[in-house]
């Protein structure tokens, strides 16, 4: 599919955790789909991108906020197979309704996955068959509700991402694919970002690819591997911090960066990905951020 720039939100649980308060428990903020205070909080939050889009000249891709409405999380939390379909497709409807209110930017509706397991570490490496069947229910809830795209974010090792990949497919969606990677630019389960890139598109491959949760120089450790991998990265999602996910994850205060550093580091990766279309943030990042990527100035929240 043609990718087509767009802005994309930021770093959602870390800003509703740190800067309104919520409590997430296992870092899960599709729960809020099921609340009128929690509808109200997503509305805002998403308000803020559509806007930054509208002051960009860009469509927004809104990303449901289901990063962990998977089986195995919904199970830790209390829900259902069927309560988890509800919710996947509700998010998408939630989302529906923001576009509709913002008529001076096109809105794109994308179906967020996350991993399996932590999305720091590679605790649970599915074969591609195993990924299949274990995303497969989420996608679904997602094509039902008519995303134009299912993206699965801060996957970690190869074979969860084929998998995700063929559960798109089945399904008939549109479909991306977001490693994230360690200082050294490599994937939490060792292979170069290039290797990955490669072994995925080997067995098929997404639509387009995009990394998540790495700061810009973490990225930009990557690119010592030749070859055409770069143009297959159509997205970055980038963290505010320069630190490694084993600080992140020890860390008890939000390390928000730099805006405007974030920014100019960014724009030191744009030459070597030609095609980088979808711009956002990920954790410690905000409105903020995004607004200073883009190179627009943040709309004050109504």
């Amino acid at each position: 599919m043609p990718v087509r720039p767009a802005v994309t939100d930021g770093g959602l649980e870390t800003d509703l955790i740190f800067h309104s308060g919520v409590d997430l428990p296992y870092f899960a903020a599709f729960p809020l789909v099921e609340t009128d205070e929690g509808r109200v909080l997503l509305e805002r939050y998403f308000a803020g991108y559509a806007a930054i889009a509208a002051r960009a000249g860009v469509p927004v891709l809104l990303e449901t906020p289901t990063w962990r409405a998977s089986s195995d999380w919904g199970e830790k939390l209390g829900y259902s197979p069927a309560a988890l379909a509800r919710l996947n497709e509700s998010s998408v409807e939630l989302l529906a309704g923001i576009g509709e209110r913002h008529a001076d930017t096109e809105v794109r509706l994308g179906g967020t996955v996350g991993p399996r397991g932590d999305g720091y570490r590679p605790e649970h490496l599915m074969t591609a068959d195993e990924a299949t069947a274990y995303h497969r229910p989420q996608v679904d809830a997602f094509a039902r509700a008519g995303v134009d795209v299912v993206t699965a974010l801060t996957l970690t090792d190869t074979g969860e991402a084929i998998g995700f990949v063929r559960a798109a497919r089945e399904a008939g969606v549109p479909v991306a694919v977001s490693f994230t990677v360690e200082t050294d630019g490599r994937l939490p389960a060792g292979d170069t970002l290039a290797h990955a890139i490669g072994v995925v598109d080997d067995a098929g491959g997404p639509d387009y690819y995009l990394v998540n949760c790495a700061h810009p120089t973490h990225v930009g450790a990557a690119l010592t591997e030749p070859g055409g991998w770069q143009e297959r990265v159509a997205g970055l999602r980038c963290n505010a911090s320069t630190s490694s996910h084993a600080e992140l994850d020890e860390a008890e205060e939000l390390d928000e960066g730099d805006p405007r550093q974030l920014a100019a580091d960014l724009d030191q990766l744009r030459p070597a990905f030609p095609n980088l279309a979808i711009v956002g943030g990920c954790c410690g990042t905000d409105a903020r951020h995004v607004a200073s990527m883009w190179q627009v100035e943040q709309p004050v929240p109504a």
